[in-house]
């Protein structure tokens, strides 16, 4: 066997390749910049402020782990709790009532009502802060419309209670839901729901051993970004409860105004601290299970 030369002036295909990407890595330089710049230096500053105590006579300061346990002590352990909790609860009801809802909308012949709700749930799903807040104060409040007409303060309904709180977070989190889960629908196969038929099973039994299991990832990674939403969010809570519902983004918020104690700006940084740490261990959960459906549903 003879074995064949490359011919004169040809360009090797791995020096092509390498030319190609060139380009490629200068565009996204001032994306890696920009990210460095927004996300790595506020990161840097909180993760050194966070341990880091200032002596309040001198102004001195040292690294420590003071501000550190103190996050995990008394009344910002009850917040930090007290938002894990409000968020599990409002993620897992808005995963049970979005799932249906999404189910309903991918198996409509209307198309005009699945856009409509489709664009409706993108909408809605960026709504919150004072305006969400101001909207259901003056629906469900002490005097709200619904609340007066109803007769509910008669039957004990108070709004600004972790409920009350919860049904407000849903009003964001089920269009949400919506939205996450209707792509892993649409990639349900018609041909799993015949054979299953075919086979003598109901659609309970589908659902139960066909359609549940392959949208598992799915359901738990929506589950997962509900529950990050829910975890950060602020402005509506901070509107609507104020100090009443113990949550740690309004910890952080008096911790950095000084509205409790002064000089606990560094205790705000171990509390953000904490809420990185957690929303950290909820994408380590999402990621590998975003990746696992796309095999099953691609």
């Amino acid at each position: 066997m003879t074995a064949t030369l490359p011919r004169a002036g040809a360009v090797p295909v791995a020096s092509v390749k390498r030319r190609g990407r060139a380009p490629g890595l200068l565009a996204v330089l001032p994306l890696l910049a920009f990210t460095a710049i927004a996300f790595g230096l506020p990161a840097l500053a909180m993760l050194n402020g966070a341990f880091t105590v200032k002596d309040q006579a001198t102004g001195a300061a040292s690294h420590s782990l003071a501000s550190m346990t103190t996050s995990l002590q008394g009344p910002y352990l009850t917040a930090l709790l007290g938002s894990i909790k409000l968020s599990a609860v409002s993620a897992a009801i808005a995963a049970a009532v979005g799932l249906p809802l999404a189910q309903a909308v991918v198996t409509s012949r209307f198309r005009a009502l699945r856009e409509a709700v489709l664009t409706a749930s993108g909408v809605l799903a960026n709504f919150g802060g004072v305006p969400l807040a101001f909207a259901f104060v003056a629906t469900l409040g002490n005097a709200g419309v619904l609340t007066r007409h109803l007769g509910l303060a008669d039957a004990g309904w108070d709004l600004y209670s972790f409920w009350g709180l919860v049904i407000v977070y849903l009003y964001f989190l089920i269009p949400l839901m919506v939205l996450t889960i209707t792509p892993a629908l649409e990639g349900l196969r018609s041909q799993w729901r015949e054979a299953a038929h075919n086979n003598g099973a109901t659609t309970f039994r589908y659902w139960l051993h066909v359609a549940l299991p392959v949208l598992a990832p799915s359901l738990l990674g929506g589950l997962v970004l509900l529950f990050g939403s829910a975890f950060a969010a602020y402005a509506t809570a901070a509107a609507m409860v104020g100090s009443s519902v113990p949550l740690v983004t309004l910890q952080i918020a008096d911790a950095l105004s000084g509205n409790v104690l002064v000089g606990q700006e560094n205790v705000a940084l171990a509390l953000s601290l904490d809420m990185v740490l957690v929303a950290g261990l909820v994408m380590a959960v999402y990621l590998p299970l975003q990746r696992r459906s796309a095999r099953w549903l691609a």
